[in-house]
């Protein structure tokens, strides 16, 4: 090898001193084929490498064509095409051939993007991986939320990417940060449901949103994420320089952890690319006198479900069962989801049940007072049903009833007494003595109880003695035909003959 000037030296001595290779060789001590190297040396040779043929040759142009119409072509798709075309050969002379003759991608320049104080921030989600909350397996994301002009950040951790999470999280930045006039998105769904070239159709709450904060949502264009490179290189940021490594006990813990290392660490380093050096809070600080103003009130962005629930006072949501009062069993209601709280709504705007938002899986959360109105239902219908069957049972029920309340007794307590004796006696027995004791003045179950036992004993009949059954239904159900037993009569007489 020989350096610069001895290279330009020979080059001046052979072209425009015109000097022979041998003179130049002995004057500047250096050998003769390094003199013809430096001055084109394929002139003094007479040498011609042969171009061998190959069985490739005769495809060479289609394949050329091929490859021009379809770039990412693979060389075994290729191989496939031309030996359906006679190609004798093996796939590994294709290949080599592929390789040289593939058209190689144009290089492509881009602008330096830079952004006024407050014009605009980038938003995108960032994926870390899954996290298990008991029995459940849920996806764990990052939304993330950078100002271009300061490199100043929001992000906060998820377990979905639903669009209700989406809003909330721009909630939260504009309430930390600040409302820039625009936002640059990602074609996500969350933001772009339809898009035809430059006209595209945005997600209508997405719209309400910005309608809300009064900034102008803007989707990058397709396949062109460096549109959006500061929040991309963020996200990359936090992966390596946060979340790495990081131990946490739940996902609160995580976001705790992480708003400290923002404020710590992530707002105190230099802005990107800043000649001067300015920190990131310094240049936040500045750049907050120019974003938007925030509105009053917060913008609603809790998930809204129509919702029923079946024949138990429950509602399935999210792989949980979540309880409701009774009474709203089998009826139109809706359901509203944040982050933390669950709420159920009837059709009247009235709060049926509130409960905290479980990430677990299979879950039943309860109201305590929920399971105890129904018990209480449960035990006046019982009530119910006994009071109407000794009312339809006999005429003289009614007028017992209201004087027994009238001595404050415990009614259910006697209208359960009574029945059973409805069962034993039956309804006309009854219905007699309810009104000898009604006209005595002894209303009780147990002044009626002794009135039919008396009447019983009057008229020679046995007591009656309770059947007891046991709790297998096959015993209970059974439907049993009664029979005369008069032949059984016959036959206790025949024995006392004999």
């Amino acid at each position: 090898m020989i350096d610069v000037e001895l290279h330009a030296k020979i080059r001046r001595l052979f072209f425009a001193e015109h000097w022979k290779v041998g003179t130049i060789s002995r004057e500047l001590n250096i050998h003769h084929e390094t003199v013809r190297s430096a001055i084109e040396a394929s002139r003094f040779s007479h040498h011609r490498t042969a171009v061998r043929s190959s069985i490739l040759d005769p495809y060479r142009d289609y394949i050329r064509e091929t490859l021009e119409l379809y770039p990412q072509l693979r060389a075994t798709r290729v191989y496939e095409m031309i030996k359906g075309r006679g190609y004798p050969g093996s796939i590994v002379q294709l290949r080599r051939c592929v390789a040289k003759i593939r058209p190689r991608p144009h290089a492509e320049a881009y602008f330096l993007l830079r952004t006024l104080p407050g014009e605009q921030a980038q938003v995108d989600w960032g994926h870390f991986g899954k996290i298990t909350i008991g029995r459940a397996r849920r996806s764990l994301s990052c939304f993330v939320f950078v100002l271009g002009y300061s490199r100043a950040m929001y992000a906060r951790f998820t377990l979905d990417q639903t669009l209700e999470s989406f809003l909330r999280c721009h909630v939260l930045a504009f309430e930390t940060l600040g409302v820039p006039r625009e936002i640059l998105y990602d074609n996500l769904k969350s933001v772009v449901v339809e898009r035809n070239g430059d006209h595209i159709r945005f997600h209508h709450q997405i719209l309400e949103l910005a309608g809300y904060y009064h900034f102008a949502p803007k989707p990058c264009a397709p396949y062109r994420g460096n549109e959006k490179g500061k929040v991309e290189r963020t996200i990359q940021y936090l992966r390596h320089s946060f979340f790495a490594a990081r131990r946490f006990t739940d996902i609160d813990d995580l976001n705790r952890q992480l708003a400290v290392w923002i404020e710590r660490i992530a707002h105190q380093r230099p802005v990107p690319g800043d000649p001067d050096r300015k920190l990131v809070y310094d240049a936040l600080v500045s750049e907050q006198e120019r974003l938007l103003p925030l509105p009053i009130h917060r913008f609603e962005c809790d998930r809204k479900v129509a919702i029923s629930s079946g024949k138990q006072p429950y509602i399935r949501f999210d792989l949980n069962d979540y309880s409701i009062s009774h009474d709203h069993v089998r009826k139109p209601l809706t359901l509203y989801a944040s982050d933390t709280r669950i709420r159920i709504i009837n059709s009247s705007g009235v709060v049926v049940a509130t409960h905290d938002r479980c990430y677990d899986r299979g879950q039943v959360i309860e109201d305590s007072s929920h399971l105890e109105s129904l018990a209480a239902a449960k035990r006046h219908a019982r009530d119910l049903r006994g009071r109407d069957l000794l009312r339809n049972s006999c005429s003289a029920a009614t007028a017992w009833i209201e004087a027994l309340a009238a001595r404050d007794e415990p009614i259910a307590t006697h209208i359960t007494k009574l029945n059973r004796l409805l069962e034993t006696y039956g309804p006309k027995a009854l219905n007699e003595a309810l009104s000898d004791t009604l006209t005595r003045g002894a209303v009780s179950a147990a002044s009626v109880a002794h009135v039919l036992d008396h009447k019983a004993r009057a008229l020679n009949q046995l007591p009656p003695l309770p059947v007891i059954l046991p709790n297998d239904p096959r015993v209970r159900d059974l439907d049993i035909k009664q029979h005369l037993l008069s032949s059984y009569d016959s036959l206790s007489n025949n024995l006392n003959e004999e």
